[in-house]
Protein backbone atom coordinates (compact mmCIF):
# COMPACT_ATOMS: atom_id res chain seq x y z
CA UNK A 1 0.00 0.00 0.00
CA UNK A 2 1.51 3.61 -0.64
CA UNK A 3 2.28 5.08 2.21
CA UNK A 4 1.70 9.45 2.30
CA UNK A 5 -0.13 11.30 0.20
CA UNK A 6 -3.70 11.41 -0.30
CA UNK A 7 -4.98 7.88 -1.99
CA UNK A 8 -2.36 6.27 0.53
CA UNK A 9 -4.11 8.37 3.47
CA UNK A 10 -7.31 7.58 1.76
CA UNK A 11 -6.49 3.85 1.72
CA UNK A 12 -5.81 3.37 5.21
CA UNK A 13 -8.53 5.10 6.48
CA UNK A 14 -10.83 3.20 4.29
CA UNK A 15 -9.34 0.05 5.71
CA UNK A 16 -9.78 1.25 9.51
CA UNK A 17 -13.48 2.35 8.15
CA UNK A 18 -13.70 -1.41 6.83
CA UNK A 19 -12.65 -2.89 9.94
CA UNK A 20 -15.21 -1.44 12.10
CA UNK A 21 -17.67 -2.90 10.01
CA UNK A 22 -18.87 -3.29 6.39
CA UNK A 23 -20.05 -0.62 4.17
CA UNK A 24 -20.95 -0.14 0.75
CA UNK A 25 -18.96 2.30 -1.74
CA UNK A 26 -21.82 5.30 -1.40
CA UNK A 27 -21.69 4.74 2.45
CA UNK A 28 -18.34 4.74 2.76
CA UNK A 29 -17.97 8.07 0.45
CA UNK A 30 -20.79 9.62 2.90
CA UNK A 31 -18.76 8.49 6.16
CA UNK A 32 -15.54 10.12 4.75
CA UNK A 33 -17.03 13.33 4.39
CA UNK A 34 -19.57 13.27 7.51
CA UNK A 35 -17.50 12.05 9.80
CA UNK A 36 -13.82 13.16 8.48
CA UNK A 37 -14.42 16.30 6.72
CA UNK A 38 -12.89 14.83 3.42
CA UNK A 39 -14.88 16.97 0.96
CA UNK A 40 -16.94 15.59 -1.66
CA UNK A 41 -15.06 11.82 -1.92
CA UNK A 42 -15.87 10.46 -5.67
CA UNK A 43 -16.28 7.16 -6.70
CA UNK A 44 -13.60 7.49 -9.44
CA UNK A 45 -11.55 8.09 -6.14
CA UNK A 46 -12.98 5.45 -3.64
CA UNK A 47 -13.61 2.73 -6.34
CA UNK A 48 -9.89 2.32 -7.28
CA UNK A 49 -9.06 2.19 -4.04
CA UNK A 50 -11.87 -0.43 -2.70
CA UNK A 51 -9.61 -2.41 -5.96
CA UNK A 52 -6.55 -1.89 -4.90
CA UNK A 53 -6.94 -2.62 -0.93
CA UNK A 54 -8.97 -6.21 -2.22
CA UNK A 55 -6.37 -6.97 -4.74
CA UNK A 56 -4.12 -7.04 -1.84
CA UNK A 57 -5.92 -9.11 0.49
CA UNK A 58 -7.03 -6.66 2.61
CA UNK A 59 -10.67 -6.10 2.60
CA UNK A 60 -13.51 -8.75 0.55
CA UNK A 61 -16.73 -8.44 -0.65
CA UNK A 62 -20.06 -10.11 0.98
CA UNK A 63 -23.01 -9.73 -0.49
CA UNK A 64 -23.90 -8.22 -4.34
CA UNK A 65 -26.44 -9.60 -5.83
CA UNK A 66 -28.07 -7.81 -8.72
CA UNK A 67 -29.96 -5.21 -6.51
CA UNK A 68 -27.96 -5.57 -3.91
CA UNK A 69 -25.09 -3.19 -2.93
CA UNK A 70 -21.63 -4.48 -2.56
CA UNK A 71 -20.61 -4.63 1.26
CA UNK A 72 -17.02 -4.44 1.38
CA UNK A 73 -15.29 -5.83 4.61
CA UNK A 74 -11.51 -6.10 6.36
CA UNK A 75 -10.22 -9.77 5.95
CA UNK A 76 -8.05 -10.55 9.15
CA UNK A 77 -5.06 -9.73 7.26
CA UNK A 78 -6.83 -6.53 6.78
CA UNK A 79 -6.73 -5.93 10.47
CA UNK A 80 -3.57 -7.32 11.08
CA UNK A 81 -2.19 -4.22 8.45
CA UNK A 82 -3.89 -2.19 10.26
CA UNK A 83 -1.72 -3.30 13.48
CA UNK A 84 1.05 -3.39 12.30
CA UNK A 85 0.80 0.20 10.42
CA UNK A 86 -0.87 2.24 13.60
CA UNK A 87 1.50 4.80 13.67
CA UNK A 88 0.65 5.56 9.88
CA UNK A 89 -3.19 5.25 10.40
CA UNK A 90 -2.53 7.72 13.77
CA UNK A 91 -0.80 10.08 11.30
CA UNK A 92 -3.43 9.85 9.04
CA UNK A 93 -6.17 10.52 11.52
CA UNK A 94 -3.86 13.91 13.00
CA UNK A 95 -3.52 15.27 9.42
CA UNK A 96 -7.73 15.06 9.05
CA UNK A 97 -8.19 16.70 12.63
CA UNK A 98 -5.96 19.57 11.65
CA UNK A 99 -7.97 19.69 8.16
CA UNK A 100 -11.26 20.02 10.40
CA UNK A 101 -10.21 22.50 12.62
CA UNK A 102 -8.60 24.35 9.57
CA UNK A 103 -11.48 24.10 7.44
CA UNK A 104 -13.73 25.62 11.02
CA UNK A 105 -11.20 28.06 11.32
CA UNK A 106 -12.73 29.26 7.84
CA UNK A 107 -10.54 28.03 5.76
CA UNK A 108 -12.57 26.14 3.58
CA UNK A 109 -14.09 29.05 2.88
CA UNK A 110 -10.90 31.19 2.18
CA UNK A 111 -10.11 28.20 -0.05
CA UNK A 112 -13.26 28.99 -2.08
CA UNK A 113 -12.36 32.94 -2.24
CA UNK A 114 -8.82 31.85 -3.71
CA UNK A 115 -10.46 30.01 -5.85
CA UNK A 116 -12.42 32.11 -7.62
CA UNK A 117 -9.66 34.57 -7.69
CA UNK A 118 -7.62 32.00 -9.66
CA UNK A 119 -11.16 31.74 -11.87
CA UNK A 120 -11.42 35.03 -12.51
CA UNK A 121 -7.86 36.30 -13.17
CA UNK A 122 -8.12 36.79 -16.86
CA UNK A 123 -11.30 38.95 -16.61
CA UNK A 124 -10.03 41.26 -13.37
CA UNK A 125 -8.89 45.10 -13.86
CA UNK A 126 -5.92 46.25 -13.35
CA UNK A 127 -7.66 48.00 -10.22
CA UNK A 128 -8.76 44.65 -8.83
CA UNK A 129 -5.24 43.21 -9.41
CA UNK A 130 -4.01 46.11 -7.61
CA UNK A 131 -6.33 46.15 -4.77
CA UNK A 132 -5.96 42.33 -4.25
CA UNK A 133 -2.04 42.61 -4.09
CA UNK A 134 -2.54 45.00 -1.11
CA UNK A 135 -4.98 42.62 0.30
CA UNK A 136 -3.30 39.60 -0.17
CA UNK A 137 0.28 41.76 1.45
CA UNK A 138 -2.44 42.56 4.42
CA UNK A 139 -3.79 39.56 5.18
CA UNK A 140 -0.43 37.40 4.49
CA UNK A 141 1.14 39.99 7.04
CA UNK A 142 -1.34 39.61 9.82
CA UNK A 143 -1.37 35.30 9.81
CA UNK A 144 2.34 35.32 9.98
CA UNK A 145 2.10 38.07 13.03
CA UNK A 146 -0.75 35.89 14.48
CA UNK A 147 1.19 32.82 14.12
CA UNK A 148 3.81 34.33 15.83
CA UNK A 149 1.67 35.29 18.83
CA UNK A 150 1.26 39.06 18.24
CA UNK A 151 -2.42 39.11 17.74
CA UNK A 152 -2.73 42.34 15.38
CA UNK A 153 -5.31 44.61 17.12
CA UNK A 154 -8.63 45.70 14.48
CA UNK A 155 -8.22 45.49 10.67
CA UNK A 156 -5.78 47.86 10.41
CA UNK A 157 -2.05 46.40 9.34
CA UNK A 158 -0.81 45.95 12.75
Amino acid sequence: MERPGYKGHLKILILKMLSEKPMHGYGIMAELEKTYGIPHPSPGTVYPILASLRRSGLIEVTGGGKREKRLYMATERGKVYLMEHEEDLLEVMRLLNRFKEFSELGGKELGKTLKDVFDSIEELTDEQKRALVEEFARFTKRVRLILLGEIPEGGGDG
